[in-house]
């Protein structure tokens, strides 16, 4: 295979990343606080935590974990939390003490909680007290499920008057704290004054040991846990730091972080740029964009990560014009596709260049990526970062030649061994000489740079051509008076399908018409869309911000589907 993309590599780029340097994050993380002691290494709500500080903090909760739990290397312990000052606390002293971590969705239902803690084996848990009741409806639906349950308050890593503060607030003022009732729970404070004391045993720890269990899949299935090695971890932190060596100054970088930590794009973000001693800004709920603007204002921050659902909400958000964004150096987006609008509009905005990238939780995360000193948006996802290899191979495995689609598939020492205890499902994602199939179809150009057209699953099929979702929503989300959109196959009896657009508008007179105009100078014939549904309502998306098209595919019809303004187009 020719790496085409090494021609495409910035000049003085190295082809491979030093990923034997570390042997493990806890090295990472311990030469980052030796090194930045006296810097801050979080901050959250206007309360910070140094790295000298989340040094003693993390270990203090690791000997807690081993010494008064009892917790042995390679046992589960699950955090479910939002950014907050104890989620980054809570990880490391999982990683220190030689345990893994399972990140949790703080918003599970009973029945998706109870799967991932029963199919994880954790035997531990940190949660906040806002999701208490869901644990409780778990524990109490499973009498024998060994749990050690450790509760956390919003407010709980603040100074004092502000953590008497918040947490009043947080319960009995805005009352977002559900009654609870967990017998045995402790305070996520009480460990850390009881592991203060104790001593902190040294695990030997290698790439080959797993760090992390990530459970990806929920939306299409039952959700899968990914094992991520340290091996994994510290291969993409080495790559993403070379990749970005030559734009970032140690010790000088602001990071906004309004993606949730327990989601493995911000988990690797902070990852990296912890290495470089950046101060990262913990947005709790981005959603609050009076308060998540609040943040941008306060601080001259350089680095900001996201989706393109949130740099769009970030740019029809009034405030935003008012945010000093001249310190920015390094937009980064992820998770779903870009769309050229929000590009443009960034870049109009900021004078940044959004820089996308290209990864899955099985690959932690990042594979491909822009480089970072592109002026404009290019609409691809980029090239293969240091040590990893990328292609496009058919349903048989055959590579394909550049410019012909098929399923983008990848290789590096950032790629899962596999899925927990599901040799079943690991089998079915790799080839037989260890390509891991993404899912992803998409194309090589000349220059080794990639393009998604979109998920196998998602590709709609109009009378035997292929339509890509991403490509019709590309072109609908160019209406100044759309606000989202989302494009899905719907059943039609002469041609099999046809696209389906779900918009939200911006502007309450867009019409049928006058969209579909729009459309027809955009898309050709068999792309245009067919069928056009106008809600009200925001479309449902994951946490991390993207459009949930299995959901919009599977739900019945709103009840106002009689409406003129869902009729098929002519």
């Amino acid at each position: 295979m020719d790496k085409l993309w090494l021609t495409s590599y910035p000049p003085g780029m190295a082809a491979e990343a030093d990923v034997d340097e570390f042997a493990s994050l806890r090295e990472v993380m311990r030469r980052s606080c030796d090194r930045f002691a006296d810097l801050p290494a979080y901050s959250n709500m206007g309360a910070s935590m140094s790295y000298a500080e989340l040094d003693q903090h993390s270990r203090d909760f690791a000997a807690y974990l081993q010494n008064s739990l009892g917790l042995h290397k390679g046992d589960r312990v699950a955090i479910m939390m939002p950014n907050l000052l104890q989620y980054p606390v809570a990880l490391f002293g999982v990683l220190r003490a030689g345990l893994v971590v399972v990140n949790v969705n703080p918003q599970y239902t009973v029945p998706e909680l109870e799967h991932q803690l029963k199919d994880s084996g954790a035997l531990a848990i940190v949660v906040l007290e806002n999701f208490a009741h869901t644990l409780q409806q778990v524990l109490e639906k499973n009498l024998a499920l060994d749990l050690r349950v450790i509760t956390t308050e919003v407010g709980d890593m603040f100074p004092v008057v502000k953590e008497l503060l918040t947490n009043v607030v947080v319960k009995y003022v805005k009352h977002m704290v559900p009654e609870w009732k967990i017998p045995g729970a402790i305070e996520f404070n009480a460990t850390l004054r009881e592991g203060r004391g104790q001593t902190l045993q040294h695990v030997p720890l290698s790439h080959r040991d797993i760090a992390f269990l990530q459970y990806t899949g929920g939306t299409t299935g039952v959700a899968k846990g990914v094992m991520l090695t340290h091996g994994n971890l510290v291969a993409n932190v080495q790559q993403m730091a070379l990749w970005m060596a030559r734009d970032l100054v140690e010790g000088k970088e602001i990071f906004v972080c309004p993606l949730p930590l327990y989601h493995v794009y911000a988990l690797t973000s902070a990852l990296v740029f912890m290495k470089f001693g950046a101060h990262t800004i913990l947005v709790t709920n981005p959603r609050d964009m009076h308060a998540f603007i609040h943040d941008l204002k306060k601080y001259p921050f350089t680095i900001i990560i996201g989706v393109n659902t949130l740099y769009r909400a970030l740019l029809d958000a009034p405030e935003f014009a008012d945010v000093d964004t001249r310190a920015l150096k390094l937009t980064s987006a992820g998770g779903m596709a870009v769309q050229r609008v929000v590009a443009e509009r960034w870049k109009q905005r900021t004078g940044v260049t959004i820089i996308e990238g290209y990864g899955l939780t099985e690959t932690s995360p990042v594979v491909i990526s822009s480089p970072l000193g592109i002026e404009q948006w290019t609409g691809t996802i980029g090239i293969p970062v240091p040590s990893t290899e990328a292609t496009i191979l058919d349903d048989s495995d055959n590579e394909l030649l550049p410019g012909e689609v098929g399923e983008i598939c990848v290789r590096g020492p950032q790629v899962m061994p596999g899925y927990w205890n599901r040799p079943d499902e690991t089998a079915k994602v790799f080839t037989s000489d260890g390509w891991l199939r993404t899912g992803d179809m998409g194309y090589m150009d000349e220059r080794g740079y990639f393009k998604i057209t979109d998920r196998r699953k998602d590709m709609i099929i109009v009378s035997g051509f292929k339509v890509f979702p991403n490509q019709i929503e590309d072109a609908v989300a160019l209406h100044p008076g759309v606000a989202e959109v989302a494009a899905i196959g719907a059943r039609d009896e002469r041609s099999g399908e046809v696209v389906k657009i779900i918009v939200v508008r911006n502007d309450p007179a867009l019409t049928e018409a006058a969209l579909l105009a729009h459309c027809r100078q955009h898309l050709t014939g068999y792309k245009m869309p067919r069928i056009v549904e106008f809600r009200t309502e925001p479309l449902p998306k994951t946490n991390l911000g993207k459009i949930l098209r299995r959901e919009l595919r599977d739900a019945p019809a709103p009840a106002f589907a009689a409406s003129p303004l869902i009729t098929p187009a002519p």
